[in-house]
């Protein structure tokens, strides 16, 4: 008999936007301090990472304008939709972070996230630069191209 495992489930919720929006230099696995319900919400799959963005506060990484929204099941305690939750990094990648974050036009962007095997909710961030309108266009182009590649191969 096989044994079953509690986090089968696959969770990954992307930010589809910041893909379009931005070009990432390095990207990072960071571990998050949750609060109650959180985790659970995060397992329903019922997080948006649209409009979130991370900060550096006293030296640590947090993630701002994430939503999660409250668990369904839960009584009355149940937690904040939108608040600031601590992002888990080594101090070397921090210290790094933090100083290429300050150079001009770099800021730091949730890409995605994902459980790990372990059963525990982890962030992918990215150090990206804003591309301008041409770049996007471009993306675009090549994209479109790429679909009709696609399309012709099938026929």
């Amino acid at each position: 008999m096989a044994k079953d495992n509690k986090f089968d489930k696959v969770i990954n919720i992307k930010n589809r936007k910041a893909s379009f929006q931005f070009e990432f230099v390095d990207t990072y696995v960071a571990g998050m301090v949750l609060k109650g319900t959180e985790i659970k919400s995060i397992r329903e799959g019922k997080v948006s990472l649209t409009e979130a963005f991370c900060i550096f506060l006293d030296g640590e990484l947090y993630v701002r304008q994430m939503h999660i929204a409250p668990y369904s099941m839960a009584a009355s305690y149940n937690h904040v939709a939108i608040r600031d939750r601590k992002l888990l990094l080594s101090k070397k990648e921090l210290e790094k972070l933090e100083t290429k974050s300050q150079e001009k036009g770099l800021t730091i962007i949730p890409v995605r996230i994902f459980i790990n095997d372990r059963g525990m909710a982890k962030m992918e961030i990215a150090l990206g630069r804003g591309k301008k309108s041409h770049d996007k266009r471009q993306d675009l182009k090549e994209k479109d191209a790429k679909r009709e590649i696609q399309r012709m191969a099938f026929d």
